[in-house]
């Protein structure tokens, strides 16, 4: 019996990434080990969300893959090294949603800043008088320290610039093309600060970069907004802190569990959250989903048959 043919395993399971890869074989499944040997074995590329599991045991299963495809930026679910070690490619969608992370970012920092969901609770239930309003720091008076100075981050800088903030970056390295000031230390820059917006990378250098002493560091004034992943940030520490009053507020978009279970935000003041939304616009999530189909279908006409059959 000849073998089927060669084909790309899905693990999003959604109907426009079905219509983008209707010209090729595709097979939907979140979990290889529930596909039989000659489906695994079919399977040259998979597209995948970047934060699903794909580590050395998911790899094995499919000993024809060549290509790993991850419809965002993000692509801490991969195993880098396994794939590099079994000459499996990774193409992520950097930069293509940075415009709409950069958007969102930008309103969850004017949101927490100017405490719009604090003071829509306080409309509703009649608290209007002006002796209950707590004054804000003025957006233009804000110094607002920016995380990794990626897509996104120069993305976020652009969007304020017109308000006037005091804006100032850290990363691994200066960069020459970036006219805002570089600040090497992350301790110093969040001293430094009246708003940290994270929008680091989640791997082995950035897990935890948040941790408990930045947090300290940018103090019971500060802001902290993060729309890169949860794991960046030390989240028991951005509760505590929050609950404390040594952070003044958080606006996060990004958990270390997701979904993030509620009743560990029930209690927790001064904190806005999003369902993990940044970048999920129409235009931002069919810019994905066209470019992980195009990628995928281009492996499967271009690249060297399979290795076995």
């Amino acid at each position: 019996m000849a073998p089927r043919p060669d084909a790309v395993l899905l693990h999003l399971p959604r109907e426009p990434l079905r219509q983008r890869l209707s010209a090729v074989r595709f097979i939907e499944a979140t979990d290889e080990s529930t596909l039989d040997a000659e489906d695994r074995a079919s399977i040259r590329a998979v597209v995948t969300s970047g934060v699903q599991r794909l580590g050395p045991q998911q790899m094995d299963a499919l000993p024809n893959l060549g290509l790993i495809v991850a419809i965002g930026a993000g692509i801490d679910g991969v195993d880098q090294a396994a794939a590099a070690a079994r000459g499996v490619r990774i193409a992520t969608g950097s930069g293509v949603n940075a415009e709409d992370v950069a958007d969102a970012a930008v309103a969850l920092f004017l949101t927490a800043a100017r405490r719009i969901v604090s003071n829509d609770a306080r409309v509703r239930t009649g608290g209007w008088l002006p002796r209950e309003l707590q004054p804000v720091r003025s957006v233009g008076a804000t110094a607002v320290g920016i995380v990794a100075m990626g897509h996104i981050g120069k993305a976020i800088a652009a969007r304020l610039a017109p308000f006037r903030c005091r804006l100032a970056w850290t990363g691994p390295r200066p960069k020459p093309e970036v006219e805002i000031p570089y600040v090497p230390d992350l301790l110093e820059l969040a001293r430094q600060s009246d708003a940290l917006i994270v929008a680091a990378p989640l791997n082995a250098e950035t897990e935890g970069l948040i941790s408990a002493e930045v947090i300290e560091a940018l103090g019971p004034q500060g802001l902290l907004v993060n729309i890169a992943r949860g794991g960046v940030a030390d989240e028991d520490a951005v509760i505590a802190a929050l609950k404390d009053g040594r952070l003044g507020g958080a606006a996060l978009d990004v958990f270390q569990q997701e979904p993030t279970p509620p009743d560990r935000w029930r209690d927790v003041p001064n904190a806005v959250l999003s369902p993990h939304t940044a970048g999920v616009t129409h235009q931002a999530m069919a810019a994905v989903y066209d470019l992980a189909a195009s990628r995928a279908i281009a492996y499967l006409r271009e690249a060297p048959p399979r290795r076995s059959g």
